[in-house]
């Protein structure tokens, strides 16, 4: 687990670029640094050991020496791989996972990827073809960025080892502002820096020649739903899929930790992990308040004689840390759940250099509560002629008072605009009212119609998933993960986010993952028979806070007022809407999450565009947690 920084054809850059550059990200990897360079291409490593401690540096060269390799992550079949290079004549010199890509890529070339399985993002340059070829795993669980403006190509996996270099033009791309305050994130290669694109899940990417190319080799899809599968049956492969994945994701030269909290995906990991050797897991949780998960998830890891650490935090906690979390975010992320993630990583990190974790159970077997929606509009669309949802659709939207308004508006609506991922934080409406120049106002259905397209001919329910494995999975729930783990040099695993598990969830029907009265059934069957029934068949609560009560309190409310007046406030919406909001939620209509998307918009551009502000500027947010 490890950070990677690069760049070519840049001989005017001073020799010292690619060591501020690996500085930046030096909290990926604080083991080790290493650095490469020729002519043609400069590279730069850091690395966070856990398998073969002794060796496995990078950047790491194939027997020949043409082709050089900076890999962050793990290849959980990497042994099977071996074994086949080896019988094709290949030699190692180490017992690294990373040896098998550059000796596989020498002897498959981009067909490579179709024997990983893991988490993965891996740059090799090849010195004969001054050729760079980068490629990033399935689903997206480890990042991969470039940056291409014609003249200057650099990659990374952060964007901020791009400030460190004299030829990066950092610019604001205002224009995805309103994608991101409909979503929270922005889905799609496109980053909020201009030229700073992200590499897809699933893709590669080929530089030669000034020119970048980019290919899909792998896309999540549903064209082998078998509808003959049942509950029962699904539940028995799943126990086995579970059980194999946690199995490969244990492999490390280190102590493996769990996180816990009180729900069926985390303990489920755990209680697999316990069967193979003891694992300590770390929960987090509020002193004194309601949406401590503390009592749950302790009194869990004792039924199966497993150690449990408790990690607190506080308001203030959750407040200081903010702008040093959208510096390590790279991009502005509005998930409140991520300062809970910084705090349990940290934690966790003072006793283990690795933990898994249940991110990825609900994308692919069905646990959220929103897909329950299809039911009624299923049927409203069956039993309601199109012109005739359309015509009460209109009226609805008149009536403001009216109580079924909100169904009949929906129920007019295409999924890909009516789906609630889209305009997630803030509808078109809403956009503009808030916005200072609402002429950068655009339709987010449409940024985002390609997905629903891609899957129009499937149910409703199923055409949710696709979306959010596209979408919330990459883009906001991994995305965090890795962020926020890796800013306290913690590896973090998610044995449900995999090849073979996903392969698996593709073939379930509906009737497998979802019915009226309960989510993901079929794995919540599977975990009945391992977990005591109060775990398996309880409710999702994702990872609850006080946030929405630490608003309406001092001191945090009168930080959130001085963002909202602030020069960045100013700048980019009408601070009077902002305002409006603000009392709005403190008068008890809730506006949690939209006070909040502005917020942390606010201290992630006065982070990383101080010019424009009167804030701390980035070098001071990052030596102040260096």
């Amino acid at each position: 687990m490890c950070g990677f920084v690069g760049y070519v054809n840049q001989k005017d850059v001073p020799t010292t670029t690619i060591n501020a550059m690996a500085d930046r990200i030096k909290h990926r990897g604080p083991d080790d640094e290493a650095f490469f360079h020729d002519e043609n291409a400069v590279m730069g490593f850091r690395r966070l050991s856990i398998i073969d401690l002794a060796h496995g540096k990078q950047p790491m060269f194939n027997n020949d020496q043409t082709k050089v390799l900076t890999f962050n992550g793990e290849i959980y079949n990497y042994q099977e791989i071996r074994a086949e290079l080896q019988k094709m004549g290949y030699k190692f010199q180490t017992e690294v996972d990373s040896e098998v890509l550059i000796h596989g890529y020498d002897a498959w070339g981009p067909d490579l990827l179709g024997h990983l399985r893991g988490m993965y993002a891996f740059v090799i340059y090849d010195s004969v073809t001054n050729e760079v070829f980068g490629a990033r795993d399935h689903f997206g669980i480890k990042p991969l960025y470039y940056y291409d403006d014609g003249d200057t190509f650099l990659w990374a996996s952060e964007i901020k080892a791009f400030l460190e270099h004299p030829n990066f033009k950092k610019e604001f791309n205002e224009a995805l502002l309103p994608i991101h305050l409909s979503f929270e994130f922005i889905p799609s290669r496109d980053t909020m820096f201009k030229n700073v694109y992200k590499l897809l899940p699933g893709q590669y990417f080929l530089h030669k020649d000034g020119k970048t190319e980019t290919h899909r080799y792998f896309k999540f899809n549903y064209d082998h739903i078998d509808n003959s599968q049942t509950v029962e049956g699904d539940a028995e492969k799943i126990r086995g899929i579970v059980d194999e994945s946690v199995k490969a994701h244990m492999i490390a030269d280190v102590e493996v930790g769990s996180f816990l909290s009180s729900g069926i995906d985390s303990s489920y990991v755990l209680n697999e992990a316990s069967k193979l050797k003891p694992i300590q897991s770390f929960s987090l949780g509020f002193k004194n308040s309601k949406y401590s998960e503390l009592s749950w998830s302790s009194e869990f890891a004792k039924e199966i004689n497993q150690k449990n650490t408790p990690i607190y935090m506080t308001g203030d906690d959750y407040f200081d840390i903010l702008p040093t979390i959208m510096y390590y975010m790279d991009e502005p992320l509005s998930n409140p759940s991520a300062m809970q993630l910084f705090y349990l990583s940290k934690g966790t990190r003072k006793a283990v250099k690795v933990a898994l974790s249940g991110e990825g159970a609900d994308e692919f077997f069905g646990g959220y509560n929103t897909y329950l929606e299809a039911i009624p509009f299923e049927r409203y669309q069956k039993w309601v002629a199109k012109p005739i949802r359309k015509m009460l659709g209109s009226i609805a939207e008149k009536m403001p008072r009216f109580h079924g308004r909100r169904f009949l508006v929906r129920g007019a609506q295409p999924l890909s605009e009516r789906y609630y991922r889209v305009n997630y934080v803030f509808d078109y409406h809403d956009r503009n009212q808030i916005l200072k120049n609402p002429k950068l106002n655009r339709d987010a259905g449409a940024y985002t119609k390609h997905l629903f397209d891609d899957v129009k001919g499937l149910d409703e329910m199923t055409q949710m998933q696709y979306f959010d494995i596209n979408t919330w999975l990459p883009y906001d729930i991994l995305h965090k993960a890795d962020r926020m783990s890796m800013a306290n040099s913690l590896e973090l695993r998610t044995p449900l986010v995999d090849r073979e598990v996903a392969k698996f969830a593709a073939t379930m029907p509906v009737k497998t993952r979802i019915r009226p009265d309960e989510t993901k059934i079929s794995l919540r069957t599977a975990a009945t028979s391992e977990l005591p029934e109060k775990i398996a068949k309880k409710e999702k609560l994702g990872f609850p806070s006080p946030i929405a009560s630490w608003i309406k309190e001092e001191p945090y409310k009168s930080r959130i007022i001085e963002a909202f007046n602030s020069d960045v406030a100013h700048k980019f919406f009408n601070t009077e809407a902002l305002m409006d909001i603000l009392n709005e939620h403190i008068n008890g209509k809730s506006s949690m999450q939209k006070i909040f998307t502005i917020y942390t918009f606010i201290l992630w551009y006065e982070v990383y565009f101080p010019e424009d502000t009167t804030a701390k500027t980035i070098d001071q947010v990052h030596l102040t947690q260096a």
